[in-house]
């Protein structure tokens, strides 16, 4: 994460903004922590899986919003599809 010009406190807080963001536009019933949790979880994984694709992200805060957003998304979809 350090690489993308965000710090490790700084990225668990827009991790956080992020899945929240994604609890409201997925409607989803999991619960704020565990949506912010994913919003963490979803940034991580979506910036791993762009580098090894050899994509780069958007530097700084916003790159890592919209990546964990996204990666929150998809996560609540998983989640869902699991739970069924």
């Amino acid at each position: 994460m350090e690489s993308a010009g965000v710090g490790w406190i700084a990225a668990i807080i827009i991790g956080g903004i992020a899945g929240w963001l994604a609890e409201k536009v997925m409607s989803s019933s999991m619960g704020v922590l565990m949506n912010i949790l994913l919003g963490i979880v979803g940034a991580i994984v979506a910036n791993w899986i762009l580098g090894l694709l050899n994509i780069q992200p958007l530097a700084g805060w916003l790159g890592y919003l919209i990546t964990g957003f996204v990666g929150a998304c998809i996560l609540i979809a998983i989640g869902r599809a699991i739970r069924r």
